[in-house]
């Protein structure tokens, strides 16, 4: 995907959800808007130049996942969380 696109922030319960997933270092599997799914250990959010990201161990490397750019997560503790654009 195209990273110099303009970011648009995510909704703030869906950005909480992700927050909680980090606190706990949860399993989540992701769906990006892109089609591909992964499975990753949430680690933390990080913001750089007004974008932010979510850090994740990827089969034991550490990524940074643009929120924008990720369509669903889920844990058994969250159920399926479609992530929609901030209002």
């Amino acid at each position: 995907m195209l990273t110099n696109e303009a970011y648009k922030p995510i909704n703030c319960d869906d950005y909480d959800s992700l927050e909680l997933a980090c606190q706990k270092q949860w399993s989540l599997i992701l769906e990006l808007k892109n089609g591909e799914q992964l499975k990753v250990k949430a680690q933390d959010m990080v913001m750089r130049k007004n974008v932010e990201y979510l850090v994740v161990e990827l089969a034991g490397e550490v990524r940074e996942l643009r929120l924008d750019h990720i369509a669903s997560f889920s844990h058994p503790e969250l159920g399926t969380v479609v992530v929609s654009e901030s209002d």
